[in-house]
């Protein structure tokens, strides 16, 4: 769930901490927290220019570092005619390619289908339209802006848009592919939205092919219409019938960008790890992708149908709209659509208080997937994981601090030991002695600040822990946890081992998210050990690789977790003590 980073922050920080408790946890978090033939390599014949024909072989040669953005440079037909990208330092890059048609007017609500056929070449080297959402306010925030460095994008309801990173093309050969899936919960975010996303430097390091998308959200992708007639059955759940359209788009396109259609990857963090959780309950997604990543999104339940009705009700409601003139909605400004929505949220949907349960967070964010019985029969990993997707392996993990940091905040350093047991004893009640102690026993010296922030934080890892264990004991493909706890250095270290901050490493992007990272050596080290073992794991289902410590399959009796860090190491069950004195709460 990473839209808003101020009201993220204030989150789990500023509501749970002596500083700031005036402000709600989660406040805002809605605007926050899918069989065919492939394509064989392409010939003039097929649409494609002699110079792109002879171009593959000769992009890796001369001056690597420039762009080269030509007729015929980076050309491949796709089953909706050709697109045309560009090549950097060797990698073909193509953008805003639609995957499926616009969903304005007579569309919205409704499943995706295919993108209009084009003639010629369409130019694809910039990236597409974003879902329609609410303004991001972490703009506010200096130290939160330079951090992130969002890239927000143009919106319009013609979205559903993808990105592609390749080493080549109309080669013949089968690369894996990876899906990245973004966050922002359900409601916000892009494929665009923050520097980590390129995919350029872990195709190349990698020998991969890299796919980001687009696709509707909040309101657009999740209102719950199917009491107002049966053309709108799936509207509660379209948006991710839109990420199964890209998947099925991949299955059928990808081997002409150099790609395998029965090696796919499906990765995302935050809101993205939730869509990644989904899907592997989902029977429109099986078959089309063959190993999943879940980064700080471990989504056990979809949204309950009932809440999620009762939100579509006020919606229409507020549009002046009634069941006999519903169909009235297709023809509204988007921009009602959205701020309807959004005022529906703000004035109907509990903002809870305390820590949250970070396993049910579809519940908290309002617009999100649903257990409909149809396109999601039931929750992906409760009460135990979906069997659908027991031949999938998985990483799981998330971060040390989470939403728990002091960034916006300098004065949350100066945390007492007093206000520290005032915030836990608020939150646990008679358990406070207990949870402090059990933290306290690993990082005795810690300031209250940390300690406190890895108490509130536990819940993002309690859910990760406990999707692993429904997937070990569902038998199966094995799944692989870890916890990232490398802290970044940046303005005096305050951000910590913050919710995203893995992303850079993930891609290997640490150098071009300096202001997440600081750049410099040890990011770097850390970033080849990480991305190579993402690599790994696309190209087999294990993510072990030479550069690191043996990492060991998820059970139940041991618990093994991967701790990336500046000296990375596994450890059975290192928190075990404090999962257990905070369990119940």
């Amino acid at each position: 769930m990473q839209r808003d980073r101020s009201t993220e922050n204030d989150k789990l920080s500023a509501a749970q901490n002596p500083v700031d408790g005036r402000r709600a946890v989660l406040k805002g978090a809605a605007a926050a927290i899918i069989g065919g033939c492939s394509l064989p390599a392409l010939s003039a014949a097929a649409g494609i220019s002699d110079a792109a024909k002879s171009s593959s072989s000769n992009n890796r040669a001369g001056d690597s570092n420039s762009i080269k953005a030509a007729a015929g440079t980076a050309e491949v037909l796709t089953e909706s005619g050709v697109v045309s990208g560009y090549v950097r330092k060797g990698i073909f890059t193509f953008k805003g390619i639609p995957y499926a048609a616009g969903t304005e007017g007579d569309r919205r609500f409704l499943p995706p289908i295919r993108p209009k056929t084009w003639g010629g070449v369409r130019s694809s080297r910039q990236y597409g339209y974003v879902c329609p959402q609410a303004a991001r306010t972490g703009w506010a925030n200096d130290e939160e802006a330079f951090l992130f460095s969002w890239d927000d994008g143009v919106p319009s309801e013609d979205c559903l848009h993808l990105n592609l990173w390749t080493p080549e093309i109309n080669d013949g050969k089968k690369r894996p592919v990876m899906v990245w899936l973004h966050g922002g919960g359900f409601s916000a975010g892009s494929g665009q939205e923050l520097l980590s996303y390129d995919g350029e430097n872990l195709a190349r390091r990698g020998d991969i092919v890299l796919v980001s998308l687009n696709h509707r959200l909040n309101v657009f992708g999740f209102l719950d219409l199917s009491k107002y007639g049966e053309q709108y059955a799936s509207s509660a759940n379209v948006g991710m019938l839109d990420i199964v359209s890209a998947l099925q788009w991949v299955r059928d396109n990808i081997a002409g960008f150099g790609g395998d259609p029965a090696r796919v990857t499906i990765f995302g963090q935050s809101g993205g790890g939730g869509k990644v959780s989904a899907l592997m309950g989902m029977p429109a997604a099986k078959g089309l992708f063959h190993r999943a990543i879940v980064e700080s999104g471990s989504m056990l339940r979809a949204g309950n149908q009932e809440k999620s009705q009762r939100l579509a009700d006020l919606v229409v409601a507020e549009l002046g709209l009634t069941r006999d003139t519903i169909d009235r909605i297709r023809n509204l400004p988007y921009q009602q659509i959205l701020q309807a929505g959004q005022k529906v949220l703000r004035e109907h949907n509990p903002t809870p208080t305390g820590i949250p349960n970070f396993r049910k967070f579809a519940d908290l964010l309002g617009f999100a997937p649903v257990v409909d019985g149809n396109v999601l029969p039931a929750h992906p990993f409760e009460p135990r994981a979906s069997a659908l997707s027991a031949d999938v392996p998985m990483i799981i993990g998330t971060t040390l601090n989470e939403f728990v940091t002091a960034l916006n905040h300098p004065e949350y350093e100066n945390m007492t030991s007093a206000d520290l047991e005032q915030r836990v004893r608020a939150a646990f009640g008679d358990k406070a002695p207990q949870v402090l102690a059990a933290f306290r026993q690993r990082i005795p010296n810690a300031k209250p600040f940390d300690v406190w922030s890895r108490i509130a934080a536990s819940s993002v890892r309690q859910s990760a822990l406990e999707q692993a264990s429904a997937k070990a004991l569902a038998g199966g493909a094995p799944a692989y946890v870890y916890w990232f706890a490398w802290q970044s250095p940046i303005l005096d270290g305050r951000p910590r081992a913050f919710h995203c901050s893995e992303i850079a490493f993930v891609f290997d992007n640490t150098d071009r998210c300096e202001n997440m990272t600081g750049g410099g050596a040890d990011a770097r080290a850390l970033a080849a050990v990480m991305s190579e073992a993402w690599i790994h794991f696309a190209r087999t289902g294990d993510p072990n690789h030479a550069g690191m410590p043996h990492w060991p399959a998820f059970s139940t009796s041991t618990s093994p977790t991967m701790i990336f860090d500046n000296r990375s190491r596994a450890e059975n069950a290192p928190d075990a003590d404090e999962q257990r004195s905070v369990a119940g709460a």
